[in-house]
């Protein structure tokens, strides 16, 4: 999706979809400050005799990427392949940050071992309920040796090249106080590739040259000095600090009233998505996330900062330090575009869920997929057909990129947004999850139906994943075909009459 065929629908949800589509095709360069986040959840029912504290007796552990890392896990999670710079400690900690990004898909970390130094560790303390009660942490914030300098400054410039997009995630631990955040700049201006900056701690000039920098109203006021307490205030404070760096935007992040976007092309403020806020932490990790995929794939800033905007809304409706993937995204897309028949629109991990419970409860589950851009009486035909195979019917549906490549660069007629609202209105369809790739494998290895479902166009050894659905036990099933009924052919004599 290009920047030209997005600037005049930069509010469309199946435009913007059609952008988390395309982010499985991006690859970024991520640098900075890597930590890990300890969530520990307990019971709380007394003070301690010991001093008027609460005494937490802890029932659930988590471990998690902090900081920049977490940058990188969105990344993962959206589908994409980053390479990571970053620098940790000859310790526990480090071990556990390398272990960690170890689990990533499509993730290449090179992670400087410095000795002497502590990894950062936040251990954040919760009650069952949800309140957080205690961070402790555990951390060294100098700036690397020389010879680890030169190091991380080698290794980053050396990835520039192969990336789309470069992030700095700073957060003041001392990895980019020092002149690396400039020679990467300049190594990814000379490449002509843009840099977006999360920002942390004052000398902004270490970030001159950015494309665009992502600061917090705090961050705002202490990088310029300036008040930030309105819409005016702000504005002011982010065009002065635009051109105190040479950036070509500032999006500032302002928690529960949105986003303000001060470009070349003006100000636009993007008020927060209506969500309930569970947990703040690591929302500005998923923003610089989605907003430098989106700019990796030509979208203008506006539209970038929408889909970032979007999927700030999720993760502050989750505990701890979230993600948000792409199915994530284009569900709240669909969800704010369309109404009623998106509750049954789900991403993968939702999906394995529901398919889990429906076969524990002794349901039989199938599955079928495709295009499904003009729905026909073949198509219905299909569905009909599916749903009286099993007792609950999922449709894997082809995501718009997915249609492009299979089909040219006129298909699909409809978005996956109006496709997906389209197929969960129908009875017989229990739930639709779009895919990303060329053919539905992969999400048959997920949900593993019980029975498979395809045309009798289709010779049995051609239908994908039916010797996966076989092999452990489920059944393969070729429904009969409506003959005089295709897509293809209907848009042709659409076409060819002109209408």
């Amino acid at each position: 999706m290009t920047s030209g065929i997005l600037s005049d629908r930069l509010s469309d949800p199946g435009a913007l979809a059609a952008l988390v589509g395309e982010f499985v095709n991006r690859r970024i360069l991520c640098v900075g400050d890597v930590m890990v986040d300890h969530s520990l959840y307990g019971e709380v029912k007394r003070l301690s005799p010991e001093a008027p504290v609460p005494v937490v007796r802890v029932t659930r552990e988590t471990s998690d990427l902090g900081g920049a890392g977490n940058v990188v896990r969105n990344i993962a999670a959206l589908g994409a392949s980053c390479a990571f710079v970053s620098l940790i400690g000859d310790d526990r900690g480090g071990q556990e940050a390398s272990e960690l990004l170890a689990r990533l898909t499509r993730t290449d970390p090179y992670l400087r071992v410095a000795r002497g130094r502590e990894t950062t560790i936040k251990n954040r303390f919760f009650s069952t309920d949800g309140h957080h009660l205690l961070r402790a942490d555990r951390e060294t914030v100098l700036p690397p040796a020389a010879a680890d300098l030169a190091e991380l400054e080698r290794a980053a410039v050396a990835e520039v090249a192969g990336c789309d997009v470069v992030i700095l995630s700073d957060y003041a631990k001392g990895m980019l106080m020092t002149g690396l955040a400039a020679a990467v700049i300049a190594a990814a201006r000379a490449a002509g590739k843009p840099v977006i900056v999360d920002p942390k701690g004052a000398g902004y000039e270490r970030y001159r040259g950015a494309t665009i920098i992502t600061p917090n109203r705090a961050e705002l006021a202490d990088a310029t000095g300036m008040a930030v307490d309105s819409d005016a205030a702000i504005v002011a404070a982010a065009q002065a600090l635009r051109g105190h760096t040479a950036a070509q935007a500032i999006l500032v992040t302002r928690s529960g009233e949105g986003m303000t976007l001060v470009a070349a092309d003006g100000v636009h403020h993007l008020p927060a998505e209506t969500r309930e806020v569970a947990d703040v932490t690591g929302a500005g990790d998923t923003v610089i996330a989605v907003l430098s995929l989106a700019v990796a794939g030509g979208a203008p800033f506006l539209a970038a900062a929408r889909l970032a905007n979007v999927a700030a809304g999720i993760v502050v409706g989750r505990q701890g330090t979230a993600v948000a993937s792409g199915n994530d995204i284009t569900g709240a897309l669909l969800h704010r575009g369309l109404a009623g028949a998106e509750q049954k629109v789900a991403d993968r991990t939702t999906a394995a869920a529901k398919t889990a419970e429906w076969r524990r409860a002794g349901l039989k589950v199938g599955f079928t997929n495709g295009c499904f851009d003009l729905l026909h009486p073949g198509h219905i035909s299909l569905l009909r057909q599916a749903r009286g195979a099993c007792d609950r019917l999922v449709v894997g549906l082809n995501s718009d990129a997915s249609v492009r490549r299979l089909k040219g660069d006129t298909r699909p007629v409809q978005s996956e947004a109006a496709r997906a609202a389209v197929m969960a209105s129908l009875a017989s369809v229990d739930l639709v999850v779009i895919f990303a790739e060329d053919t539905p494998l992969q999400l048959i290895e997920t949900l593993r139906p019980d029975v498979l479902v395809k045309g009798a166009d289709y010779k049995r050894a051609d239908v994908v994943g039916g010797d996966l659905v076989e092999g452990y036990g489920g059944k393969v099933v070729l429904a009969d075909v409506v003959p005089s009924y295709s897509t293809t052919a209907t848009i042709a004599s659409l076409k060819a009459t002109g209408r």
